[in-house]
């Protein structure tokens, strides 16, 4: 019985404990101790988490005249946003502007610069429009608010336009354009030009001449150029580069998405658009049919590039067409049909400084919208339908 309790319980000691091994005392090993305190070695960094890639996209911007400021919003807000990184810009008209605007920010300072650039373009076309006959009377604006529609200066402006042509209303050779002077006050255009690692530009015009698109590269960019691509040719004469007479890019790019993809720019394309493309109204009144037929024209050739892209998307779906040679292509859409619906044709002349303001929020918040809602889709798939958007 007493064997099987030491057995169970291990063995006792009656006598005096054994003496401890050399180095410890009463349980503790002082030679360990001893090598702990006098360690020199410098501690383990702790382990930091590197920070998530940034996603890089290229950003499709429209064009629509003062409704640009819009576009200005939604730039600002994914300029705010660290995990994107914009690799390449396609742009027309306002579209172009602003995207020239951005590059230029980048360049003299990153993220931050680039939306104070934006910030003091908009500021200055303000100020400048400001001086413009185009423009409600405060009785007018208290009635009609920010649609100039019914404005005697915006009325006989239109029907001058409709008229005569820029050429027969000024006959002389200089024309008047506050955007030459704000865009040449606000780019370093030859900077522009050199600078290796800036991200690409595109600016989209319409050559006269020959009826064909006409695509300026960040190294060809002048403020021509811009101003080409913003020639509306009932407004402004025909602006010539290199000898060749050009109108609003509008016509046949607005945007131009292939040049995004066609130099090997990254799979997901940011759209940002301005003319609404739903109006359940059937118009009927001359303005609202003149305002509907500019809609409809401005969209025209982004309508025919969405199915086209639609087309080689659903080919590289069912293995008729191989990768790499044709690419897998991520589409986005931030807009505010809803909003901007409210805004007829003669709005885009607007260059009311609270006008601008809120069209900049508006942009804001459509972004802020697409980015918690649709960012994770990035580089994994679409995040709107082009066939029940655009086909």
């Amino acid at each position: 019985m007493m064997a099987r309790h030491v057995a169970a319980n291990g063995p006792t000691h009656h006598g005096p404990h054994p003496p401890a091994p050399h180095g410890a005392h009463h349980g503790i090993d002082i030679r360990r101790l001893d090598r702990a305190v006098n360690d020199t070695t410098e501690p383990a960094a702790p382990a930091v988490a590197k920070p998530p890639l940034k996603r890089r996209v290229s950003l499709a911007l429209q064009g629509g005249g003062t409704h640009g400021a819009f576009t200005w919003g939604v730039l600002e807000r994914l300029l705010e946003d660290e995990r994107l990184e914009i690799d390449g810009l396609s742009g027309t008209s306002a579209g172009a502007i602003n995207g020239a605007m951005l590059v230029q920010g980048l360049l003299e300072g990153g993220p931050e610069a680039a939306i104070a650039a934006l910030d003091r373009f908009w500021r200055t076309m303000a100020r400048r429009l400001a001086m413009s006959p185009i423009q409600s009377t405060p009785l007018e604006k208290l009635v009609w608010g920010h649609d100039l529609t019914w404005s005697v200066a915006y009325r006989t402006f239109d029907t001058l336009s409709r008229v005569l042509s820029p050429y027969q209303i000024n006959p002389f050779p200089y024309e008047f354009n506050p955007l030459r002077d704000a865009l040449s006050d606000s780019i370093d255009f030859d900077r522009l030009r050199m600078e290796a690692k800036a991200p690409r530009l595109f600016v989209s015009a319409t050559s006269v001449r020959t009826g064909k698109p006409r695509v300026f590269t960040r190294k060809e960019l002048t403020v021509d150029a811009l101003l080409a691509s913003a020639c509306l040719p009932q407004v402004f004469k025909a602006v010539e580069v290199d000898g060749e007479p050009y109108w609003d890019g509008g016509y046949l790019g607005n945007p131009a998405l292939w040049p995004l993809y066609d130099q090997g720019g990254p799979p997901d394309i940011i759209l940002i658009q301005l003319n609404p493309q739903v109006r359940e109204e059937h118009p009927t009144s001359a303005s609202d049919i003149v305002n509907r037929l500019n809609e409809i024209t401005f969209n025209g050739s982004l309508m025919a590039e969405m199915r086209a892209i639609d087309f080689v998307q659903r080919l590289l779906d069912t293995g008729r067409l191989e990768q790499p040679r044709y690419r897998r292509l991520f589409i986005h859409l931030i807009e505010d049909e809803e909003r901007l619906r409210g805004f007829k044709l003669s709005t885009k002349f607007n260059g009311d400084w609270e006008f601008l303001c809120m069209l900049r929020q508006y942009g804001r918040e459509a972004a802020e919208a697409w980015l918690g809602e649709h960012f994770d889709k990035l580089g994994r798939e679409s995040s709107v339908d082009i066939r029940a958007r655009f086909l």
